[in-house]
């Protein structure tokens, strides 16, 4: 599963939508009903499954789908070159 893809299924499970059903253009509040406790909640749940670190500047951006996916590509881990 690629990084966006792991994202978006953690979007979905916050918020209770079918992850096929999602698009970038969706906001978090109008369109997927987050509230600050889900809001809170997704980024967690973003944090441990991507092994990333969401700064409150960055958190505070994000109201849209493509917001969040902008912001796990910047901060994805990088890729380690194989060993041998």
């Amino acid at each position: 599963m690629s990084i966006r893809e792991t994202a978006l299924a953690v979007i979905a499970k916050v918020s209770k939508v079918d992850a096929a059903a999602i698009r970038p253009e969706m906001d978090l509040v109008a369109d997927l009903g987050f509230d600050s406790a889900k809001a809170l909640e997704l980024l967690v749940e973003l944090e441990e499954a991507l092994g990333i670190e969401v700064s409150d500047e960055q958190a505070a951006g994000l109201n849209s789908v493509g917001d969040i996916l902008a912001v796990v590509d910047r901060l994805q881990p990088p890729l380690r070159p194989p060993r041998g």
